[in-house]
């Protein structure tokens, strides 16, 4: 009897003593529904253990070997990877710099963990920013920029690298390599069709991403064969898919037409055969459209929505809520017939967007938010435009995969994922999105750069400057 106790207290202390020790995380979410946006599929009671900014470990039960510095009850929420806003702007000059940082904030509030700045004239601050966030001593999204917009001469935005020749493209195209920007982004106020084409082709040959504007003076097979990778709005689509797209082009060049005088015509004469042709040479070229559904129809019913009660006007800093007058001017004093134009081009655009998913062309949900954009909101905008995807007939899953999976593939960035390695810029959901797009406002919480912040720490990121 004694030798078997004996021989048990030695099997029990040698088992003691080969026993792990328990292995530390700074962050467990324990029981959570985790959804798999490349699928649709979810998998429930999942516990994610996180190292610093990465997923360390994901298991069905938690593991008691497993220690956090933090844990988070997940039971009945759901996990998916922060949205991405893919197209904002920072600008409006040194004197905006202050309320355009305040700005980071209000996309992290929004679980908006990922922005594509696509163009402004504070590259200097937004890297600057870039640096901090990557450091984790400055709260605010992962920012992708382009830098300064390529324009032409007197181009309408400050800022922007004015080209009229090829020496001036290639210029151009040295300084924003030399900022290492993310992409290129072109505009249209007054860059020759020429030089639009110029500037596509020689920073493709350079390996550089490209989207931008179009000008009316060129098609979009041009564009698409000069080897754009984007195209912001749909105006520019939207004339590709015109029977009279040439006739319509070469108005705009001789003058007879201008961008905003040819869209009724743009819009008389669109075809669905015509249509289908342009979605096949976009798929077939692998070319993103961004379709900025919410921004369009905000401004196109600045006439008849008062927005001064906006609950998120408050946020806003004054200077950047001064730069919205332009717009708003604009609005309210245009013609009755520039008003009906733009409000069926807003419905026109909405039924182009749900043609254009149906085609599987690729899509990038995107605000537009930033000073000037009149009561277009960072963060809680992207949610709108979300919600206006699906309006337009995608599904929520296919929604969602328009912000983080085909922002990071258009950017040819890691795929968002929650897997073993993955960075955990995480959003938590009390609400299942794919069930209602709506949901992806009940967040709980949002994981970024090592940090958790719940529905308190959020809220008091949305302060008023």
């Amino acid at each position: 009897m004694l030798r078997k106790l004996l021989t048990f207290f030695i099997a029990f202390t040698t088992l003691l003593s080969c026993e792990k020790k328990p292995e530390p995380v700074d962050i467990v979410v324990k029981n959570i529904s985790i959804i798999n946006l490349k699928t649709g599929k979810i998998r429930q009671n999942q516990s994610v253990f996180i190292a610093a900014d990465t997923i360390y470990k994901i298991q069905k039960n938690a593991d008691n070997n497993i220690t956090a510095v933090k844990t988070i009850d997940g039971t009945g929420q759901f996990l998916l990877p922060g949205f991405w806003d893919n197209h904002v702007h920072f600008r409006g000059g040194d004197s905006l710099i202050a309320e355009n940082k305040h700005l980071l904030n209000l996309y992290i509030a929004n679980g908006v963990t990922t922005v594509r700045d696509a163009g402004g004239d504070l590259t200097t601050s937004v890297q600057s920013w870039q640096k901090d966030i990557a450091s984790g001593t400055l709260m605010g999204p992962t920012i992708y920029t382009s830098g300064p917009k390529i324009d032409g001469p007197d181009a309408r935005w400050a800022g922007s690298l004015e080209v009229s020749n090829s020496e001036e493209i290639n210029r151009a195209l040295d300084s924003l390599q030399a900022l290492n920007v993310d992409f290129v982004k072109l505009y249209d106020s007054t860059i020759s069709g020429e030089n639009y084409l110029k500037t596509i082709k020689n920073a493709e040959k350079r390996g550089m991403i490209t989207s931008g504007h179009m000008p009316y003076t060129v098609k979009v097979d041009e564009t698409i064969e000069a080897g754009i990778d984007g195209i912001e709005h749909l105006y520019y689509v939207l004339k590709g898919c015109s029977t009279q797209e040439q006739q319509i082009t070469e108005e705009v060049k001789n003058g007879s037409l201008n961008f905003w005088s040819s869209l009724a015509q743009v819009m008389k004469t669109y075809s669905d055969s015509t249509a289908q042709n342009q979605f096949d040479k976009l798929i077939a070229s692998n070319v993103y459209i961004i379709p900025t559904l919410h921004i369009g129809h905000t401004l196109s019913y600045l006439d008849e929505n008062n927005h001064s009660k906006d609950k998120y006007l408050k946020y806003m800093g004054k200077g950047i809520q001064k730069t919205y007058a332009g717009r708003i001017k604009s609005a309210l004093s245009a013609s009755p017939e520039f008003v009906a134009m733009r409000k069926k081009l807003d419905s026109t655009f909405v039924a182009l967007a749900g043609k254009l998913n149906d085609a599987k062309v690729g899509l990038l949900a995107g605000s537009d938010s930033g000073s000037y954009n009149s009561y277009i909101y960072p963060g809680i905008s992207l949610h709108k435009e979300l919600k206006a995807l699906v309006d337009a007939g995608l599904t929520p899953l296919e929604a969602l995969q328009t912000s983080s999976q085909n922002g990071a593939k258009f950017l040819k960035k890691q795929l968002p994922e929650i897997k073993i390695g993955a960075q955990a810029d995480l959003v938590i959901l009390q609400k299942n999105p794919l069930q209602q797009i709506e949901n992806t406002t009940a967040i709980n919480w949002v994981l970024k750069n090592g940090k958790a912040l719940d529905k308190k720490q959020l809220k008091n990121l949305l302060k008023s400057e």
